[in-house]
């Protein structure tokens, strides 16, 4: 056994922070393959909240090594607050984590960008960006000329290249109509003290972690691949263009992380036991009424990075079957069972009608989503708390009904359980996955 993912099946927000640092101490490496600080993670220990970003899930544990790999984005000041905050927290960062010097850079400029250009609206709506540059730092990196990576904040000709390239960027951003406030946040002399700064502070931690964790592979070691977002979010197979800016879904993990297929052999798919989305793009189980706004507050569903409110509805069978196909997934964590406890009848979305026609497939196209009518099955509600259930077979029979037919549904076995986000919170079924035992100690 070498690798093994956690993989979110949604809309992102499925509660896979609190998974992967549950799972932490039963592996010797977490890693961050892809995103950014566009997204959000937050972990419960105790009475201890953490909210991270950039950093893996796995810091919190000792003798865990933390990787962070070239298909990651990341905003150095943004890192860097969070490392001091862990810091601060006493938490010993540059002891376990690796960063990739073949990642790149969100550079000041791009905020600006995504302010400018990615605020337009598609058809009328927001494609749901959270403006912190990361699709403009995705897009630099695809054209290459004007990206920046991790390198070359400590290279010998760093001053020179960030003095160039933000020459360039500072006549574009004059050309999108920036204003002479946000010129001055790209002045090259400012921008070249920002780098030699982040440089100094993230030195100790740069590497290559492509060929670091290939030997890590080799030796045995044992990989926990940590995803960003959620798989309806992929770039090239979610909801596009309501989508991030990288592969999300399981197919992501081996090009972001550098490890191939070979050492991946446990996939596991989180999602919530109903569906929510933040910012635009189609939704089918959204539910606008009194119900959803009793989900949101039940579940406390506003975002971690942006603190928005999230669209609420039942589960959408359908998009999760979708989803755990295309990631690989051999078992699926079914999180806040305990947000479902408060209602006397549930519902599942087994199908939708578009145009006339049912279907069981997610279509690619958004405009065709949007038509979709959701079919739904009704369950009786377990309507009794599931807060403090520890076993499996403590839930309530119609809880475990509402398991097993999404079991049915989706086509993957439910390996764990969560009724609330203390890692206690948290059941390992019959059918849980394979994992190495517990050896780090957190």
């Amino acid at each position: 056994m070498t690798g093994t993912c956690v993989i979110g099946l949604q809309w992102g927000d499925e509660a896979k922070g609190k998974l992967v640092d549950l799972l932490a101490p039963r592996f010797d490496i977490v890693v961050r393959y892809q995103g950014g600080a566009n997204a959000g993670h937050t972990v419960v220990n105790g009475d201890e909240t953490y909210k991270l970003h950039h950093i893996p899930s796995g810091i919190l544990h000792g003798d865990v090594d933390n990787v962070i790999t070239p298909g990651v984005v990341i905003n150095p000041a943004t890192m860097i607050d969070e490392i001091d905050g862990l810091l601060a927290r006493g938490v010993p960062v540059f002891e376990r984590l690796r960063v990739s010097e073949r990642a790149h850079l969100v550079m000041p400029w791009h905020m600006i960008e995504d302010r400018v250009i990615n605020t337009q609206k598609v058809g009328g709506e927001s494609i749901g960006t959270t403006n912190r540059g990361i699709g403009p730092c995705y897009r630099d990196k695809v054209g290459r000329t004007h990206a920046i990576r991790v390198a070359d904040l400590i290279s010998p000709t760093r001053d020179e290249r960030i003095t160039a390239v933000a020459t360039q960027k500072a006549a574009f951003l004059r050309g999108l109509g920036a204003t002479d406030e946000d010129l001055a946040l790209v002045q090259p002399e400012r921008v070249v003290a920002l780098c030699a700064a982040w440089g100094e502070r993230m030195r100790p931690m740069i590497s290559d972690t492509t060929d670091w964790l290939l030997d890590a592979c080799e030796e045995g070691r044992t990989l926990l691949f940590e995803g960003a977002q959620g798989a309806l979010l992929d770039l090239d197979h979610g909801t596009y263009p309501f989508v991030t800016s990288s592969n999300s879904s399981g197919v992501g993990v081996c090009a972001g992380s550098g490890v191939p297929p070979r050492w991946i052999n446990t996939v596991i798919g989180v999602c919530k036991a109903y569906s929510t989305r933040v910012g635009g793009g189609p939704f089918p189980t959204e539910l606008t009424c009194e119900t959803g706004e009793k989900i949101r507050k039940l579940g406390r569903e506003y975002g971690t990075t942006t603190g928005r409110p999230r669209r609420c509805g039942w589960f959408d069978a359908v998009a999760v079957r979708y989803t755990a196909r295309l990631s690989g997934v051999t078992h699926l964590s079914l999180m806040m069972m305990d947000v479902l406890s408060h209602f006397d009848e549930v519902k599942i979305c087994i199908a939708y009608e578009l145009d006339g026609q049912r279907i069981t497939r997610l279509p690619s196209s958004a405009d065709e989503l949007r038509r979709c009518v959701p079919v739904y099955e009704t369950l009786t509600g377990w309507n009794d708390l599931v807060d403090d259930v520890r076993a499996e077979g403590d839930f309530p029979p119609l809880a475990l009904a509402y398991v097993r037919r999404i079991e049915e549904l989706v086509g993957v076995p439910v390996g764990i359980l969560s009724v609330g986000p203390d890692r206690k919170q948290t059941i390992f079924t019959s059918q849980a996955p394979p994992l190495p035992a517990i050896q780090a100690v957190g």
